[in-house]
This record gives structure tokens, C-alpha cells and sequence, in this order.
């Protein structure tokens, strides 16, 4: 196909002044925190232009507001290994934005999380939550403790004692955290569990439950599966077809699973998937019998994805990442920053015309330079991969009607609202026959939440 996207942005001399002016400002008040900074500059590059022609947001000063969280907890987690060791860990909440409802956003268990990359998401995540069309303001949290190598019990007892401090910041009109790398079911029952007893109550407080305690169908599977509808709804407008396409992923937990899933489903060729140890090539595309293996070595027993090359006797190259693998479409599902500008020119040399991000921010700001001065197709994560948080305000819905939808209606749901943020970014992104999804995912996801803040006054 040729290409649909339009190329790198170019702004007016003032509007580039404008920018600098606003990142000086933000970078004085943010200082060592490069995600955070990263994530504003991406979003202001749209914004400060809009703003330009919409001098009321400018007045009210609505973008240095959103990027200043309303309030942020920084909270001490002590918990016993299975040695009786005391252990500590540093939890965090950051509560971005309540504009549009109550903060919504997830819990990051990883070594790597710190206040610079919880700010970044929970910056993305009051544009992706608007994008969505559902009331929930933005947020995010997590700790530095690590899940991987420890028992259930260990896992048990630190999230009794993540959300015995947590506890007292959140609630179902208040906040309402979910799942991230590292906080999966095990992990949320924990948490839910201690909320409850802590509360006394059982409420709608956390997504991403069990269907045995309120949880909702497809939950799992929507992160993926609304990154592949995103890029089905790219590749439509554009007048191709995902079907025959070879994709490349990476990551190898639950958005990757799921959106090699839905590749399946809808006809594409899977070839890759990964970890942090390296990843694996499948020549002929990955099966439904191959990912049924990577699930239960991912999410029960918790291997490496060496195993499954090995178990299949498949090529594994560690230590590397699958943007050097000949494809149509890559989605990147795994980290943020994994893509960069080198990895990104061998994409698109190798044939790639279209990127779907289904990890937060996973490419660099100068490998997104290289997708859109190329002119391919580029799903920004706030955009392509809002299907997770939109099923887990699905989820929320179903917990205050005391009602749980079929599989099939909340699929059909999730499928509309990843069509209806599409729409939005072409509403906003079009410029004569190209779109900047980019552009049209950052204008409007902040129209909605500007014109609620304007609307309540000095918040």
C-alpha cells in the first residue's frame, strides 16, 4: 500500500517557540524524570498549535494544569519473605486528572517503576480514558517490588501490605486502580481481598477481578484485541485488509497473547514473540496449539520464552528484539522505549507499513520522526491500546448494576469503542488525505477532559 500517514509535523516559528517556552517550564518543575517529560513533549507538540487557535484553553492555562498531578502518594511497603526476612519496597499513586471521572489507571509491579515513569503513564492515561468516551479521569501506580521468583504466599503478603497503605487514597467513586505489567488476577485478588477486609465492603474498587468475584468477560483479552481492531480500522480506511498480513509482536504476556489471538482470528501471520531474555521466530506463523503453550508457560508457570523455542525446536535469538524480522505489521507489546530510531528504520525498510503500539509509548520520539517522515500507518499506544482500560470501565458498569454482559456483547462493545477512537483521531488528524494519528489522538483527548476542567472552574 502507499502511504496514508501524514509525514513528521512541521509548526510555525511561534508555536515552536510556544513548545520550547512550555517544556522549559515543565522540565524545571520535573527534573530526572525523562518518561514524564517524553510523554509531555509528545502530546504538547499537538496541543500548543491547537491552543494557538483556541485561546481560552491558553487563558485558563489547561495544559500546565493536566500536566501537574492533582495529587501524588509516595508510601513505604514492608513486607516478610518466606526466610522471615523483613523486605521493603516503595509504593506509589499518582492522581493525574478527575475531570471526567474517578482516576482510572493501573498498578505496575516491576524494579524499573519510579515516579518518572508512573507520571508518564498517568499523563497518557487521562488522553487514552477520554479517547474512550467512558467517565474516568486518569491515574497510575505501582512499586519497585518484583513478582517474578517469588512464592504465592511472598506475592500474597505484599500486596496485603501495598494496599493496606493504598487503601486509604482509592475507592469505586474515587479511584479505581487495575492491572499493569507485573499485577495480574493473582496479584488483584490479593489486593481486593485486603481492601475488603480493610473496608469491610465488597465494591467495584479495583478491575481486571475474577468472574468469580465481579470480574468481566474479555477483560483479559482486551488490551490485544483492541490494538488489532485499532489496526484493522487503519488498514480499513486506508483500503487494505489485515487478512494474509505477516505481524511481528513482541512480549510474550497478556497483551501479546491476546493480540496474536485476534491476528489469528482475523487471518494475519503472527511470526514473532518475546521476553527480556530474548525472542523467537515462527517462519510459518504461530498456532493456536503453539500460544496455548505460551499462555500456560506465561501466566502459570511463569517460564521463559526460551522454553517454548526449545519445546518447539524454533529459532531463539537472546538477548535480541524481533524488529529485524521481514513484516507488514509490527505491534509492540511488551515495554516502553523498545522501539528506537535504528529499530525503526530496519522496520520500515524491511517492509513494515504499519505500527500499532499495544504497550504504553513503547517507541522513542525519534523512531515516531522515522514512522511519519516515511509516511507509514502509526496507532499511538493512548490510542491503539485504550481497549484495556475501556473494558475495565466496562467493568465498573457492570459492578454498580450488579449485571454482567456475554462475552460476545462486551467483545462487540470493546470492538465499537476502539471503531469510535479510530474515528476521533481521523476527525482531528486529517490533513487533505493523510492522518496524523498522533495529532488526532492528542487534540482529542484533550477536548474533552479541557472543556470539563473549564466547566468546573479552578480545578
Amino acid at each position: 500500500m502507499g502511504t496514508a500517514t501524514a509525514s513528521a509535523p512541521r509548526i510555525s516559528k511561534s508555536n515552536e517557540r510556544a513548545l520550547q517556552k512550555f517544556m522549559e517550564y515543565v522540565a524545571k518543575r520535573n527534573q530526572g524524570e525523562p518518561e514524564f517529560l517524553q510523554a509531555v513533549q509528545e502530546v504538547a507538540a499537538s496541543i500548543i498549535p491547537f491552543i494557538a487557535k483556541n485561546p481560552r484553553f491558553r487563558d485558563a492555562k489547561i495544559l500546565e494544569r493536566m500536566v501537574e498531578p492533582e495529587r501524588a502518594f509516595i508510601f513505604r511497603v514492608p513486607w516478610i519473605d518466606d526466610k522471615g526476612n523483613f523486605q521493603i519496597n516503595r509504593g506509589y499513586r499518582i492522581q493525574m486528572n478527575s475531570a471526567i471521572g474517578p482516576y482510572k489507571g493501573g498498578i505496575r509491579l516491576h524494579p524499573s517503576v519510579n515516579i518518572s515513569i508512573l507520571k508518564f503513564l498517568a499523563f497518557e492515561q487521562v488522553f487514552k480514558n477520554s479517547l474512550t468516551t467512558l467517565p474516568m479521569g486518569g491515574g497510575k501506580g505501582g512499586s519497585d517490588f518484583d513478582p517474578k521468583g517469588k512464592s504465592d504466599n511472598e506475592v500474597m503478603r505484599f500486596c496485603q501490605s501495598f494496599m493496606t497503605e493504598l487503601s486509604k487514597y482509592i475507592g469505586p467513586n474515587i479511584d479505581v486502580p487495575a492491572g499493569d505489567i507485573g499485577t495480574g488476577g493473582r496479584e488483584i485478588g490479593y489486593m481486593f481481598g485486603q481492601y475488603k477486609r480493610l473496608k469491610n465492603e465488597w465494591s467495584g474498587v479495583l478491575t481486571g477481578k475474577a468472574l468469580t468475584y465481579g470480574g468481566s468477560l474479555i477483560r483479559p483479552e482486551a488490551t490485544g484485541y483492541g490494538s488489532v481492531y485499532f489496526a484493522q480500522a487503519m488498514l480499513n480506511h486506508h483500503k487494505t485488509s489485515i487478512e494474509g498480513k505477516t505481524a511481528i509482536v513482541s512480549g510474550s504476556g497478556n497483551v501479546a497473547q491476546y493480540t496474536i489471538e485476534k491476528l489469528l482470528h482475523l487471518g494475519a501471520k503472527p511470526v514473532t514473540c518475546s521476553d527480556s531474555g530474548g525472542y523467537v521466530y515462527i517462519k510459518d506463523g504461530i498456532d493456536f496449539q503453539q500460544l496455548e503453550y505460551i499462555k500456560d508457560l506465561k501466566n502459570n508457570r511463569r517460564g521463559r520464552i526460551s522454553e517454548f523455542a526449545k519445546e518447539f525446536n524454533l529459532p531463539y535469538f537472546p538477548a535480541e528484539k524481533p524488529w529485524s524480522v521481514p513484516c507488514d505489521l509490527a505491534f509492540p507489546s511488551a515495554t516502553q522505549n523498545e522501539i528506537n530510531e535504528k529499530d525503526a528504520k530496519i522496520l520500515i525498510k524491511n517492509g513494515c507499513f504499519c505500527v500499532t503500539e499495544g504497550a504504553n509509548m513503547p517507541s522513542t520520539a525519534d523512531a515516531i520522526d522515522v514512522y511519519q517522515s516515511a509516511g507509514i500507518l502509526y496507532g499511538p499506544g493512548k490510542a491503539a491500546n485504550a481497549g484495556g482500560v475501556a473494558v475495565s470501565g466496562l467493568e465498573m458498569s457492570q459492578n454498580s448494576i450488579r449485571y454482567s454482559w456475554t462475552k460476545e456483547e462486551v467483545d462487540e462493545k470493546l470492538h465499537n469503542i476502539m471503531n469510535t477512537i479510530h474515528e476521533k483521531c481521523v476527525t482531528y488528524g486529517t490533513k487533505g488525505k493523510r492522518v496524523n494519528y498522533v495529532k488526532g489522538a492528542n487534540i482529542a483527548g484533550f477536548i474533552k477532559v479541557a472543556e470539563a476542567m473549564m466547566a468546573q472552574g479552578l480545578v
